[in-house]
């Protein structure tokens, strides 16, 4: 008999709906033919906990860190005894087992560690589903792979698993026993991947609160060219006050020069341009799926992911979302135009889209080398009913349906022009955009970046009509919200300090997977480390204290962004699971030499008065505004994201 093996139910019926032979439902299973289809519900087995490799370890106890298993063990979770009782007599009947858990790295570890722990030494094939719709299935079920070629992701898979119990158990037991000591009373959870997005928050908090504003000055001036006006702005020279980024931070030069700048005389003397192409955005990956929808509609990262779930598994509207790719595979190509004709069909704003797209057109994203276990998102061409999804659904089929259609489009072409004129034998920039050709950018935005600039010539001679000076004044970095936290974990590469270990980050390296980047976010949430004000995220007094208390080596992303690295390489055969796994554990014997509870009490005192002083501005501030009189509204200007001061 073979048995097959989904991931979870909604798998399991594409499944069983795919195989030849009438289908009878039993309890825990679907018998079609002589092929029986069971499924997991989600992880069937867990790590074991510390107590049933030593009962002595049940105690919370410094002395006993740190807690190494020398043989791991997997325990079933609590309501899955019956599922696994339904797959372990089905793997004693079983002369074949195919392993359909989901394409990617934990897909592949939820099944396999479920076969393995059953002891079945029988044959195992690898099934791949990427789309739940029937023929997609079908196809799926004549491709079948040996399972042996896909161990080396299931022990990546296995050494994430376990690394994150090693570090998770140790860590969180040696700070929670030292914040007791420190009169904390909770449990102080330390993570291999959540710490250091804690980290990133806390810092850009700090940075924040402790940034002093100053401000600067740009001077702009109207300028008379032969085919028109433009206005341009003073490059000051080197010589000048200026800060780290060319700005001006004494007006005084501003001034002195502004008074002799009307009907001053000048020229032309540097121009640049060019016309450039712009591809389409490629299609999307979860990640980036996540920072968009987070920009364009506010939703959390684990919005949009459960969005996508309910887009796949029970609409089967998209293919699988769990995806770290942003390309589609090259058979793809041909069928695209009967998939997005028959998923746009029913709604105005995609079938708009449809229309204006040309199906020759075959752009970068239609990639096998760039393909790996799955692909990018995409509709499967089930027609997309807007009335019959939710609101957050429908947008997020929108969009990644657009940016699948935005392949069928032309570049965005542009004439972009850069112009430096001498005037008072001083520098003056001006730069302009003219669309040439739109291509997909109205499927994305009718915003246009720049205004265009007159023609202009080389060389030809120019006058000043009047010219100002305005005072700006710095601005700190934004809060990290759900868009840009993701982007950070996308790009971890930008947020690491150590030159060496940045030069060893490829620019895809970052912190956690696709699939788990927004259980963090919500992880942190739920501990009360962060918290969500409107669109921001925000370290709470409790997430700012671990962090100060912690080595700085556990909140700071290097350590991490190399072990995601070293994970993707065991699963690419270039590295050692045990290895991986031997360098870990000397990491914690050093970690956990640095637990000090005086550092602990003195950092969430820190941390109460800090907020406490805050809360005292805020309620000052607040006051104050009752008495002022409404002087207007500050204005942003675009070219420096700094504040205009009146």
């Amino acid at each position: 008999m073979r048995v097959i093996i989904a991931e979870k139910p909604s798998l399991a019926r594409a499944i069983a709906e795919a195989l030849p032979g009438r289908m009878q439902r039993q309890e825990g299973l679907i018998q079609c033919g002589d092929t029986t289809v069971t499924w997991c519900l989600g992880h069937l087995l867990e790590q074991a906990p510390p107590e049933a490799y030593d009962p002595a370890d049940k105690q919370w106890r410094l002395d006993r860190l740190p807690i190494v298993p020398s043989r791991w063990q997997l325990a079933p979770r609590p309501k899955a005894r019956g599922q696994l009782s339904v797959i372990r007599k089905l793997l004693k009947q079983a002369s074949l087992v195919v392993h359909a858990g989901d394409p990617d790295r934990e897909g592949q570890l939820l099944v396999q560690e479920v076969i393995e722990h059953m002891n079945y030494r029988g044959p195992v094939q690898r099934l791949l589903v990427s789309d739940l719709n029937r023929p997609a299935v079908v196809r799926a079920l004549g491709r079948l792979e040996d399972n042996q070629t896909f161990q080396p992701l299931y022990r990546a898979a296995e050494a994430r698993a376990r690394a994150d119990w090693l570090y998770g158990i140790n860590l969180t037991r040696a700070w929670t026993l030292t914040g007791r000591q420190a009169g904390h009373d909770g449990v102080l959870s330390v993570g291999r991947v959540q710490t250091p997005v804690l980290g990133l928050i806390v810092r850009r908090d700090n940075t924040i609160r402790d940034f002093v504003p100053y401000p600067f000055y740009p001077l702009w001036v109207d300028l008379q060219v032969q085919h028109g006006q433009l206005r341009a702005w003073w490059a000051p020279k080197p010589n000048q006050p200026l800060d780290e980024q060319g700005r001006l931070i004494d007006r005084t030069p501003a001034d002195a020069l502004v008074t002799r700048l009307p009907g001053a005389q000048g020229q032309l003397t540097q121009l640049e341009q060019q016309e450039k192409r712009q591809n389409a955005p490629l299609p999307y990956s979860l990640s980036a799926l996540q920072v968009d929808a987070a920009r364009r509609f506010g939703l959390s990262a684990q919005a949009v992911l459960d969005g996508c779930q309910r887009l796949y598994e029970q609409h089967k509207l998209i293919t699988y979302p769990r995806s770290d790719c942003r390309y589609l595979p090259e058979e793809h190509f041909a069928g695209m135009r009967k998939v997005l004709s028959s998923a746009c069909q029913n709604d105005t704003t995609l079938n708009g889209w449809l229309s204006g797209a040309d199906f020759s057109r075959r752009s970068e994203t239609w990639n096998d080398k760039q393909v790996g276990a799955h692909h990018a998102l995409a509709p499967t061409g089930k027609a997309f009913d807007a009335s019959a999804v939710s609101d957050i659904d429908a947008k997020l089929f929108q969009l990644i349906s657009r940016n699948v259609l935005a392949q069928f489009y032309p570049p965005l072409r542009t004439f972009e022009v850069k112009a430096e004129f001498t005037l008072l034998e001083e520098c003056f920039r001006a730069r302009g955009q003219q669309v040439l050709d739109p291509g997909w950018k109205p499927l994305f935005t009718t915003r246009e970046e720049s205004p265009p600039l007159p023609p202009l010539t080389q060389g030809e001679t120019c006058q000043a009509l009047s010219a100002g000076v305005e005072e700006r004044e710095t601005r700190p970095p934004e809060h990290f919200t759900d868009a840009s936290i993701i982007k950070a974990m996308m790009n971890i590469s930008r947020y690491v300090d150590d030159p060496e270990v940045r030069r060893t980050l490829r620019d895809t390296d970052g912190l956690g997977t696709e699939a788990t980047r927004a259980g963090i976010l919500e992880t942190l949430v739920q501990r009360g480390y962060i918290v969500r004000k409107q669109k921001a995220l925000r370290a709470t007094r409790l997430g700012s204290a671990l962090i100060a208390a912690l080595p700085e080596a556990v909140s700071i992303p290097e350590r991490t962004a190399l072990w995601e690295q070293r994970l993707s390489a065991i699963a690419e055969r270039q590295d050692d699971a045990n290895a991986f796994q031997h360098a870990l554990v000397e990491d914690l014997y050093a970690l956990l030499r640095q637990s000090d509870a005086g550092k602990l009490r003195h950092s969430l005192q820190t941390a109460q008065g800090e907020a406490a002083a805050s809360a005292r501005r805020g309620a000052k501030s607040n006051k104050g505004d009752t008495k002022r009189k409404p002087t207007g509204n500050r204005k942003r200007t675009p070219s420096t994201g700094a504040k205009r001061k009146k």
